[in-house]
């Protein structure tokens, strides 16, 4: 190739041109992938929660600070979907006591998914819970809240359904539309049973 021949500029412009192209062409195909990848939208998880015959409701976040250990904090849902919280999380993994709402708020912040049930909730559905729970633990806290009655729970960050029995297709479609997807979310690989990440 010779600079000075107008020929070979011409096509090694339109080299540059095509390979420019190209990446583009890939980067829009990486945008979309993307924006596709790890489950459903927030309209999909309240058309599936709603025809299961639970209540569904998204908030505007109540704010992200840290909190001392010991604080109160009045939520505007029940249970919190979002607020201000304890510096440390709620290790991953399924209890048989009820969980501090100040503490698992900040699961949710990290992408976490919380199951909770009230006192009159069948031990058959709990059963069920449990069973779904240990099929896919990770991002997962799962514990029982008595004042929910014979109410279950499902909260993600500003997101929260109320049911009164158990629909799997249901919950799987919240869980993957909203799991590792808070305002600091980690990998759903970091958020295995047994650790506060």
């Amino acid at each position: 190739m010779d600079p000075r021949d107008p020929g070979d500029s011409r096509r090694a412009l339109m080299i540059l041109v095509a390979i420019g192209l190209l990446g583009l062409v890939m980067l829009a195909g990486v945008l979309i992938w993307l924006s596709q990848r790890g489950g459903g939208s927030s309209q999909e998880a309240a058309e599936a929660m709603r025809a299961a015959g639970c209540t569904y409701q998204t908030s505007k976040a109540e704010g992200r600070e840290h909190i001392r250990d010991g604080t109160t904090v009045k939520y505007k849902t029940f249970p919190p979907t979002s607020g201000n919280h304890y510096a440390v999380p709620v290790v991953w993994g399924a209890y048989d006591a009820p969980v501090e709402p100040e503490r698992v708020v900040h699961n949710l912040e990290h992408g976490g998914i919380v199951i909770q049930y009230g006192k009159d909730v069948s031990q058959a559905t709990v059963d069920e819970l449990r069973a779904e729970y240990q099929s896919d633990p990770n991002g997962l806290v799962l514990a029982p809240l008595p004042s929910l009655g014979n109410q279950i729970a499902f909260t993600a960050w500003t997101h929260l359904a109320k049911c009164r029995s158990f629909d799997k297709n249901a919950f799987e479609t919240f869980r993957d539309a909203f799991r590792a997807k808070g305002p600091e979310p980690r990998r759903v690989s970091d958020l295995a049973p047994g650790t506060a990440s």
